[in-house]
């Protein structure tokens, strides 16, 4: 590993207090502690290098979308002590077993057939916990974004099977829900999203007795303080807070 350029470091630190300050006026406002919030940097398409100087800012906790890109990454950087991974894209069933072994926690999960593969790998892994995942919800009804069907409050019923399915399986820990809301200039706009994921919370741990969801995953560099107003534990911030990606080969 290399030494982290200080204008990297600086440019970084400057970005993260801003974000930091905004966060705390959010969560002062709904009444919650910015201690509860998790500022999460979306390191995907960023090199090793701006990684390594978001550490040097105390940073720990990182999401990447594509799993062989990643993998790479967390090679490079396994002797970075603390450091989380967690994925946030959408995950193709043959990268399950690769994502099951580098990652933390998965933000991502939308299917109950991705949930046994990553149960299945989690165990052939060897890890000694299990693998964190949060449920992804399609709280828009946009075809383009990922996760299962939440747009209507009558479609959570549907999801109560499926929800009591992944409990069951040994190697996964469900703790929480993410979305994605539709792209607004305006971030007001998103609120409405951001309440429905809640309220899915909410129903979800009324309806299923010992159900313990804590997390919500909402709310990136555009609308973060409206979610965090709204309740998100965890806010995955990319170019706001690490500056311009550079674009290597998708896999």
């Amino acid at each position: 590993m290399s030494e982290p350029n200080f204008e990297l470091i600086q440019s970084i630190q400057q970005r993260l207090e801003r974000i930091e300050g905004n966060v705390a006026r959010a969560a002062e406002k709904s009444g919650r502690s910015s201690n509860d919030v998790l500022i999460l940097a979306v390191s995907k398409l960023q090199p090793v290098s701006i990684i390594e100087a978001a550490y040097a800012c105390g940073l720990r906790s990182f999401g990447e979308n594509y799993a062989e890109e990643a993998h790479q990454k967390i090679e490079q950087l396994s002797k970075l002590a603390g450091i989380r991974w967690e994925m946030v894209g959408h995950v193709q069933s043959r990268k399950s077993a690769l994502v099951a072994a580098d990652f933390s926690r998965v933000q991502s999960l939308d299917s109950l057939k991705l949930a046994r593969r990553f149960d299945s790998a989690r165990a052939e892994s060897g890890a000694v916990k299990p693998l964190e995942v949060l449920l992804q919800l399609n709280v828009s009804a946009e075809a383009s974004k990922e996760g299962l069907p939440a747009w209507e409050k009558d479609h959570w019923e549907d999801l109560l099977p499926i929800i009591s399915e992944i409990l069951s399986f040994k190697h996964l820990r469900l703790t929480g829900l993410m979305t994605m809301p539709p792209l607004f200039e305006d971030s007001e706009l998103s609120r409405p999203y951001f309440q429905k994921l809640r309220e899915a919370r909410e129903y979800f741990n009324k309806q299923i007795t010992g159900l313990k969801l804590i997390e919500l995953s909402m709310g990136t560099s555009s609308d973060y303080s409206i979610a965090v107003e709204e309740g998100a534990t965890i806010i995955r911030i990319g170019t706001g807070l690490l500056g311009p990606r550079i674009t290597p080969p998708r896999n």
